[in-house]
């Protein structure tokens, strides 16, 4: 746990559970949430532009009881929605300069959901251009910086939500995944990032109902307050067509049940396929060490990725080619070089290789499913460096290993993705004061077994981390 200095209100460094239990009570209001958000917004934004847009006055003209029932309301709990998902009313750019003044008119269905749950949306978080890519910065806002040293990256692309996290800006923050965006910025931030099965936490936008590959999900400081939020997005939602009913019992009541003795497959560099720089890898064999001895049976394991390298980007190039076929006609030029290197990709290919990746993702998932007859959760690297200065676009090179595209760095996140199997990051410790977290791979829609796992990793871990003021280093 971190002892770096905290100076917000009070009330900012409880976790969400904690603060709606207080609303539940009357102990607390919302107004009086909203001010403490906005205080620690104001104090924390000049150091790590993380949430560049707000709306407090809609924020305070918010109702939110329609769903007061439901077993994860939040009562009137403060929460910021990534600027990729749209909310009535609030400016959405997606981060880029061609949507840059775009006003919705509506709010994703996700958003409905949250709010018909007595979430509250005080801002839009910030995030790379469409959300590609693992640094956070466009166009229209600049870049995050990483509050635990703001020379560094926050990572991609739910950077912004991260940082406001680690800082206190709010209790809940959506995000959203699909190489990583969740689970990388939760590494680097020292927060938890879960990217859900497909389908149990919303969903892809309506041009792209069908397809799975992008997830969104949860971030928050606990892997308790996690499952919180994971139960406030869960359900079916006739406009998400992947989505299925929420389990019976709430994941904020299974998470309470620790597992003694999770089985837990270690996979340090994913059988060769992901390169790690030393530091890191010393650091995660220290930290399965710790889990070993808090009762967990660690096995080292080498599953066969064959494949997995082209599988991904296959996905990732199809993603790009229908959702630039939605965007309006002047968007596209404002694209950074990656973007639209990654967009040509996808219009490009030919039918025999979106064959190949549906066969080579099958066989992918039955290797999962055959490590997971031994055991509960895959332990990985989130990725293989820690964080670099944010000046850094993309890594291009990790464990003497040179990388050509702007995706290599972040391969670990890859498996998750292909296989549409829940995925988080937790904290595992510090490296030379930054975060570093620890990536699980649960089983096929078993966010409840994963987020047990993953409160053990907490636990022993000595988390969940508290938040910290901005560390400004020039």
């Amino acid at each position: 746990m971190s002892t770096l200095s905290y100076t917000g209100p009070d009330v900012c460094a409880l976790e969400a559970h904690e603060v709606v239990h207080l609303l539940r009570k009357g102990e607390v209001n919302p107004a009086e949430l909203l001010e403490a958000a906005r205080q620690r917004v104001e104090a924390t934004e000049p150091a790590i532009n993380a949430m560049p847009t707000t709306c407090w006055d809609r924020a305070a003209k918010a109702t939110f009881d329609a769903e007061a029932d439901h077993p994860a309301y939040l009562a009137g709990l403060p929460l910021a929605i990534k600027d990729l998902t749209t909310v009535k009313g609030v400016r959405t750019t997606f981060g880029t300069k061609g949507l840059e003044n775009f006003i919705p008119k509506a709010s994703d269905p996700l958003v409905e959901r949250l709010e018909a749950r007595g979430g509250i949306v005080v801002g839009k978080t910030n995030t790379p251009e469409l959300g590609a890519g693992g640094n956070t910065f466009n166009d229209v806002f600049g870049a995050t910086f990483n509050p635990w040293d703001t020379r560094k990256n926050a990572a991609g692309s739910s950077g912004g939500a991260a940082a406001g996290l680690a800082t206190g800006q709010v209790w809940l923050s959506h995000g959203s995944d699909h190489g990583g965006s969740l689970r990388t910025p939760a590494a680097y931030n020292g927060i938890v990032g879960l990217r859900p099965s497909p389908g149990r936490a919303g969903g892809s936008g309506p041009d792209a109902a069908f397809m799975i590959e992008g997830a969104q999900g949860p971030m928050a400081r606990s892997v308790t307050d996690c499952a919180l939020f994971l139960d406030a997005m869960a359900g079916f939602e006739p406009r998400f067509p992947t989505s299925y009913p929420a389990p019976e019992r709430p994941y904020f009541e299974i998470v309470k049940q620790v597992p003694q003795k999770p089985r837990i497959a270690f996979a340090p560099d994913l059988n060769g396929f992901c390169p790690v720089d030393a530091d890191m890898a010393n650091h995660l064999a220290t930290a399965m060490k710790t889990l070993a001895g808090q009762g967990a049976v660690v096995q080292e394991v080498k599953p066969d990725t064959t494949g997995l390298y082209e599988t991904y980007h296959t996905l990732r190039g199809m993603m790009w080619a229908v959702g630039v076929a939605a965007l309006p006609p002047g968007v596209r030029p404002h694209f950074k070089k990656t973007l639209e290197e990654n967009t040509q990709f996808g219009l490009d290919m030919e039918a025999d290789r979106i064959f190949r990746a549906q066969t080579m993702r099958s066989r992918l998932y039955r290797e999962m499913l055959a490590l997971f007859d031994h055991f509960d959760a895959l332990a990985l690297p989130v990725v293989g460096c820690m964080a670099k200065d944010q000046s850094v676009e993309w890594v291009d090179e990790i464990g003497g290993e040179k990388l050509p595209h702007y995706m290599d760095w972040l391969r670990f996140s890859f498996l998750a993705t292909v296989t549409g199997l829940p995925a988080l990051s937790v904290p595992a410790g510090f490296h030379e004061g930054m975060p570093v977290g620890l990536q699980l791979i649960g089983k096929p829609r078993d966010e409840a077994g994963l987020l047990q796992i993953a409160r053990f990793v907490e636990l022993a871990m000595g988390g969940p981390n508290k938040p910290i003021d901005p560390v400004i280093v020039a």
